[in-house]
């Protein structure tokens, strides 16, 4: 399975478009574009191996794996990016400004039965983050 996320950057974040097959499945919001630093930055665009992982706080989400210089960088549910987000990826149902959106859990919701039905099939689940 491959998902393409194709990114708007902003002065103060960045909005993108995660599709399938050519096929919406959600919107997605992002710290702005920081030369990768940690916390403050999206990540840069390449391609990206995606799993599942589990946190107390998270409970089960997508993690985005081997990220240069970067570590812990998830699928997430959040609605602004500036308060909620530190490098991660939050998939939102629409957009409403420069890294924020809404429904943001309907969009994770949607997201991760994508990505873990392509996983329990033994599929590799790549992320292409491109601009």
């Amino acid at each position: 399975m491959v998902l393409v996320l194709s990114r708007t950057y902003f002065p103060d974040g960045t909005n993108g478009k995660l599709e399938w097959e050519g096929r919406f499945v959600c919107y997605t919001i992002e710290l702005p574009r920081l030369n990768n630093t940690k916390q403050v930055s999206c990540i840069p665009e390449g391609e990206y191996v995606l799993r599942k992982r589990y946190s107390k706080k998270f409970r089960w989400h997508i993690e985005v794996v081997d990220v240069e210089n970067r570590n812990a960088i998830l699928f997430h549910p959040a609605n602004n990016a500036q308060k909620e987000l530190k490098g991660c990826i939050a998939p939102v149902m629409k957009l409403s400004g420069s890294s924020l959106g809404l429904e943001s859990r309907q969009a994770f919701i949607k997201l991760k039965s994508l990505v873990y039905k392509s996983l329990e099939r033994k599929e590799k689940v790549l992320l292409i983050v491109k601009s």
